[in-house]
């Protein structure tokens, strides 16, 4: 890939105008004037939308306190989050459309935020506590253009909570658990979690603080496959700070502070032979961050800045220790330029700095003893981009973008979107619009992929997605909306471990020069029957025709039942079915895959109003059937569990 004079670049784009970011009014109650942000970075109504975006609203977190955020994302088409229904410390696979960890890009307050410790590169969801967070967006299909590397299958855009215009308001919360397996009916408390947080603004100045923690016992990480011997509990605990502070300078100027504290220790068995050991890992995160916006007449210019920090130590009861450290800085400079009602641009710079430090601990060793090995290793990424979003008078909108990647191992590419839709309306409330895509994405190498002393490849190219995608969207007024979409993914130069020698099990990672693709189709209804009454299904099928998706089903539903009772009680039933999975095991021949039969899992939720929303009480039944399913080859799940919770508001 050639070099590209990205200085020459910058100075064009910067001399082309972006754009202001639009006011839509999101109190109103129509469908079609619900806000959508993450397909195009304005706030624009959800019919000029041209892409699949869920939406998953305050009021949806409000009624799942208690869970954690990768159960909630599971619930979602298109979704898959394997680890999500297992031992609260099991490490998290995301599978969006058939993709895998490093195809996902986490955003918080729409800033990326990664692990380079991490092989994959891949951001820990266990890490963030839901008591932070206001809501989520989640939009599926590539969207490099916009938003850079790993944006391939999906972004997670996380958004937390602000201060309330209040002088002073207070949260406290507290839930108790079961956390049983399928083989245990035991009425006990195993699993503690507090929430105490408080914000408010004082003339120009606002402020918000929570502190949440959590710990968790009775559950076995690991299940050893065809034995009745049950193995001992592994605990789990974590602690999570979040002080945001912003100053209001005028109604054209602000700017916020923010840093995240976030810290879990987790006890785990052996993962190849199930055999129950006194392994245990530490995963700290620490985040400081800056953000400003200033609006001028047609216009405003946006500058995020983040430091990511992630410690992991692992300790093992008969192997080396490991201790990873992982740092990632990220800017992000963008203008917003609104030409008319019809015509948006966004021009930007994003830069991202990784870097890992590794070194490994003999066993037995001291703090004082050296190391055995110890690896530095850093990358960077510069990204020029641009985005324009067109919305016509009489249905048509385009979304369109340009990102020139340039890395510092591995030179540059360039990443488009197209995204053209169209709406045809009946009347005020009953549209159908047709939207279509096509976009390309990359996913860089990891610094472990590119610089491992045993595995590493500095030769390696970055992954690249072509994905298409094509649906409809029926609105039937207040009541009704469904929609269908066919997605079609190619990939190319996947990154792929390959054994070299099984002899002396030399291996390295490598491009692979296969195709991988993947298609499937995805359905959502949404029904509101009656007053008070919601109904919501999805289903999705993913298909890999020349190979395997591993660990993630073929058929995938979910259908969720909720209706409000008065105005101070909630009540909902869920249900989900997992198809026939595809895994591997280790044995006498390295591996072998193997068929993990399908589930399903009903759950019960409800929430009830004491004293006008200042008192609220929580009670929910996970897995009411008690299914013995395997989630992950070789690991517990979770059976029968009950949760009770209380929140109080000042």
């Amino acid at each position: 890939m050639k070099k590209t004079n990205v200085l020459g670049i910058l100075c064009l784009g910067f001399s082309l105008v972006g754009f202001a970011q639009q006011k839509a009014d999101s109190t109103k109650v129509e469908q079609l004037d619900e806000v959508v942000i993450s397909d195009s970075r304005f706030e624009l109504k959800r019919e000029n939308s041209g892409k699949t975006v869920i939406k998953i609203s305050a009021e949806e977190l409000e009624r799942n306190q208690g869970r954690t955020v990768a159960q909630i994302i599971n619930s979602k088409s298109g979704i898959t989050i394997n680890g999500s229904q297992s031992n609260a410390g099991q490490n998290l696979s995301t599978f969006f459309r058939g993709g895998q960890n490093r195809q996902v890009l986490v955003l918080i307050d729409g800033i990326a935020v990664s692990d380079p410790s991490q092989i994959e590169n891949n951001y820990d969801l266990q890490l963030l506590s839901l008591d932070q967070i206001a809501s989520i967006e989640i939009l599926k299909g590539a969207s490099s253009a916009l938003y850079g590397n790993r944006a391939s299958t999906a972004i997670i855009n996380i958004t937390l909570k602000k201060a309330s215009k209040d002088r002073l308001k207070a949260t406290f919360a507290t839930y108790l658990a079961t956390n049983n397996s399928q083989d245990d009916s035991r009425i006990d408390v195993a699993d503690f979690t507090n929430n105490v947080g408080f914000n408010g603004t004082l003339g120009k100045f606002n402020y918000l603080a929570s502190f949440s923690s959590q710990n968790t016992d009775g559950l076995s990480a690991s299940k050893t496959p065809g034995s009745d011997v049950k193995n001992e509990s592994d605990r789990f605990s974590k602690i999570a700070g979040n002080i945001k502070l912003g100053y209001k300078f005028s109604t054209a100027f602000d700017v916020v502070f923010f840093g995240n504290f976030d810290e879990y220790d987790t006890e785990f068995d052996d993962g190849f032979s199930f055999v129950d050991q006194n392994n245990s890992s530490s995963n700290k995160q620490y985040r400081l961050g800056f953000g400003s916006n200033f609006k001028y007449e047609k216009g405003s210019v946006h500058l995020n800045a983040a430091v990511n920090n992630i410690d992991r130590e692992f300790e093992f009861e008969f192997f080396t220790g490991s201790i990873s450290e992982g740092k990632s800085y990220v800017l992000d400079v963008f203008n917003k330029y609104k030409f008319n009602d019809q015509l948006y641009t966004i021009v930007g710079l994003n830069y991202v700095d990784n870097e890992i430090d590794t070194f490994t601990v003999p066993f037995g060793a001291t703090e004082f003893e050296p190391a055995i090995t110890s690896e530095i290793a850093t990358d960077n990424i510069l990204d020029p981009y641009v985005n324009v979003t067109y919305l016509s008078d009489f249905g048509l909108n385009v979304n369109a973008g340009l990102r020139l990647n340039n890395h510092s191992e591995y030179g540059s590419n360039l990443v488009y979107n197209i995204n053209p839709s169209y709406v045809f309306k009946f009347n005020d409330a009953k549209s159908l619009k047709i939207i279509s895509s096509y976009s390309t994405s990359y996913i860089t190498p990891s610094l472990f992929q590119l610089f491992s002393p045993d595995y590493g490849n500095v030769n390696l190219q970055p992954q690249e997605d072509i994905t298409i995608e094509a649906g409809l969207v029926f609105n039937f007024g207040k009541k009704l909306s469904l929609s269908t979409v066919y997605f079609n993914r190619d990939q190319e130069n996947v990154i792929e471990f390959v054994t070299l020698d099984f002899t002396t099990f030399e291996a390295e990672y490598q491009n692979d020069s296969n195709e991988f693709k993947v298609n499937g189709i995805e359905v959502e209804l949404n029904y509101k029957p009656i007053k008070g009454l919601d109904f919501d299904a999805n289903y999705t099928f993913t298909e890999r025709k020349d190979g395997v998706i591993f660990r993630a089903p073929k058929h995938k539903a979910n259908v969720s039942l909720g209706y409000a009772i008065g105005k101070v009680t909630y009540a909902s039933l869920h249900y989900q079915y997992n198809g026939a999975r595809t895994s591997t095991a280790f044995n006498a021949d390295f591996t072998e895959n193997l068929i993990l039969d399908s589930y399903s899992l009903v759950n019960f939720n409800m929430n009830h109003s004491i004293i006008k929303n200042r008192l609220k009480v929580y009670g929910s039944i996970s897995n009411i059937f008690n299914e013995d399913y395997q989630e992950l080859f070789g690991f517990s799940t979770l059976g029968r569990n009950y949760r009770l919770g209380l929140k109080i508001d000042f």
